[in-house]
């Protein structure tokens, strides 16, 4: 089934600028004229393929993800095309305008054109010059072409996510959606170590024997340097990879009502208290090698124990035992707690990293040498982070002895107006020009330009959301 695109020109013709004054107050109308215009202008204007960037020149004719982009190539790292893809469909749900419907499920066939033969989704899609050197799902086979799923940074489970909650808004009538958010959930699955884990980048399944199932333990001596060894197989934590599974597996489970993902995202709820370090660092590691083993990845991120992804995973250990009742998943946290509170820097904040068995804070120099110093550190990685121990030591108390509740995925909000809600709508309509975009100061790291006004996907769908919601608001 295909859902036809409405087109928004009509709309829009004869518009102008919808300021309202800070005087004023807002009306309904005003909004939904507003959000369509804005709905409008990126699909139209800034979309490729349906499919986006991170940010572009105001005057559209540069744009980039993490990395440099053609205007042919669009983004499924977050804030990429699931970004934008998800305030669509949060905007359809809240205000039923069938127009964000048609825009979500535009978005997601441009997802699918980017699904890999292995499953998944890598950071970018090219749609037209660099298309020959992937090996999409949906194009003739290329058996020599880049075929490279990765988990990092929430890519393939955004894009993942956000296709399950299409596929059920649409009531799983597109085949197209529904069997890439099918074929991607069995990939994914059989991604999965013996241990419940998963790399960061897999081409194929893992070869179980290489990978045995085995308890966290201290090595005997580690590299003071970085051994240059391809860690894309290990056991990753970094960048929340396990937790972002767990959380989609779990969805899928919600969604398709098949205790097969939950079973999977339990399994990797195993591998969590597999990989808690033995005293006296009763943490987890960014990342374990197959010996379940604290290993460097890259230059800059030592084998240590984390203080940085530990506080996430005691936040997924808490959410997987409020979703399945299992009291397994609270064991580990006292300790860990316990542990990560005697570990704090004299300002109450974290190490990102904590030598093994000693437990002295790590870092590096600006020239990559390992130190224990804080006063020459690279700039582009949080050596040092906030702690949410007492947050998180909170959300443990309340819950430990509550009832568990089942994940929902739920369509509909119920939402409140408040004096807040709009005065956001107000600046937001304010702040729109006349093809009703937002222009916001900022510049491409990657294109040689004097501009330095941009367009921001991340900002579009914050923008969205908040006028969809005022829209939605009742007193």
């Amino acid at each position: 089934m295909r859902f036809p695109v409405t087109c928004l020109c009509m709309v829009i013709v004869g518009f102008t600028h919808l300021g309202v004054a800070a005087d004023e107050g807002l009306d309904r109308a005003v909004a939904e004229q507003a959000l369509h215009q804005a709905v409008n202008f990126f699909r139209k204007q800034v979309a490729t393929n349906a499919s986006y960037l991170w940010r572009y020149s105001a005057d559209l004719k540069h744009g980039e993800g993490e990395g440099a982009a053609l205007r042919t190539t669009a983004w499924v790292q977050p804030p990429g095309t699931p970004t934008v893809g998800e305030a669509y469909l949060s905007a359809y749900h809240l205000t039923e305008d069938p127009i964000y419907l048609n825009a979500a499920v535009e978005t997601a066939f441009g997802l699918t054109k980017g699904q890999l033969e292995s499953g998944g989704w890598d950071y970018r899609i090219e749609f037209r010059e660099q298309r020959n050197k992937y090996r999409y799902r949906l194009d003739q086979d290329r058996p020599s072409a880049r075929n490279v799923t990765t988990l990092d940074d929430d890519v393939t489970q955004s894009a993942l996510r956000f296709l399950m909650r299409v596929d059920m808004s649409i009531k799983f009538e597109d085949q197209q959606i529904h069997n890439a958010a099918m074929y991607a959930l069995e990939r994914l699955g059989q991604a999965q170590y013996p241990n419940g884990s998963w790399p960061q980048r897999f081409s194929e399944p893992p070869d179980a024997e290489k990978f045995p199932v085995r308890v966290a333990t201290y090595p005997d001596t580690w590299p003071r340097e970085h051994p240059k060894v391809d860690y894309r197989s290990f056991y990753t934590f970094n960048d929340n990879t396990i937790s972002d599974m767990i959380d989609t597996f779990f969805i899928a489970s919600a969604i398709y009502e098949d205790p097969r993902y939950q079973a999977i995202a339990e399994k990797a709820g195993s591998f969590i208290l597999l990989a808690q370090m033995p005293e006296p660092q009763p943490a987890w590691a960014q990342q374990y090698n197959a010996r379940m083993q604290p290993a460097w990845a890259r230059r800059f991120e030592p084998a240590a124990v984390t203080g940085g992804e530990s506080q996430g995973v005691i936040r997924t250990l808490l959410k997987l035992y409020e979703w399945t009742g299992d009291a397994q998943y609270l064991e580990p946290v006292p300790r860990a707690l316990a542990y990560l509170k005697r570990s704090q820097l004299p300002d109450g904040r974290l190490a990102r990293f904590y030598e093994l068995q000693t437990n002295e804070p790590l870092y590096f120099t600006t020239k990559y040498e390992l130190t224990y110093k804080d006063d020459d550190l690279p700039t582009h990685y949080g050596f040092q982070v906030r702690s949410s121990l007492d947050s998180i030591e909170a959300d443990y108390n309340r819950i430990k002895d509550a009832p568990p509740r089942r994940l929902k995925v739920r369509s509909t909000r119920t939402v409140k107006l408040t004096p807040s809600l709009a005065r956001q709508a107000r600046a937001v309509i304010n702040a729109m020009d006349q093809r009703g975009a937002w222009v916001e100061e900022g510049q491409l790291r990657t294109v040689n330009s004097k501009s330095r006004q941009i367009i921001a996907s991340r900002t579009f769908a914050s923008n969205v959301e908040i006028l969809a919601r005022f829209i939605a608001a009742r007193p």
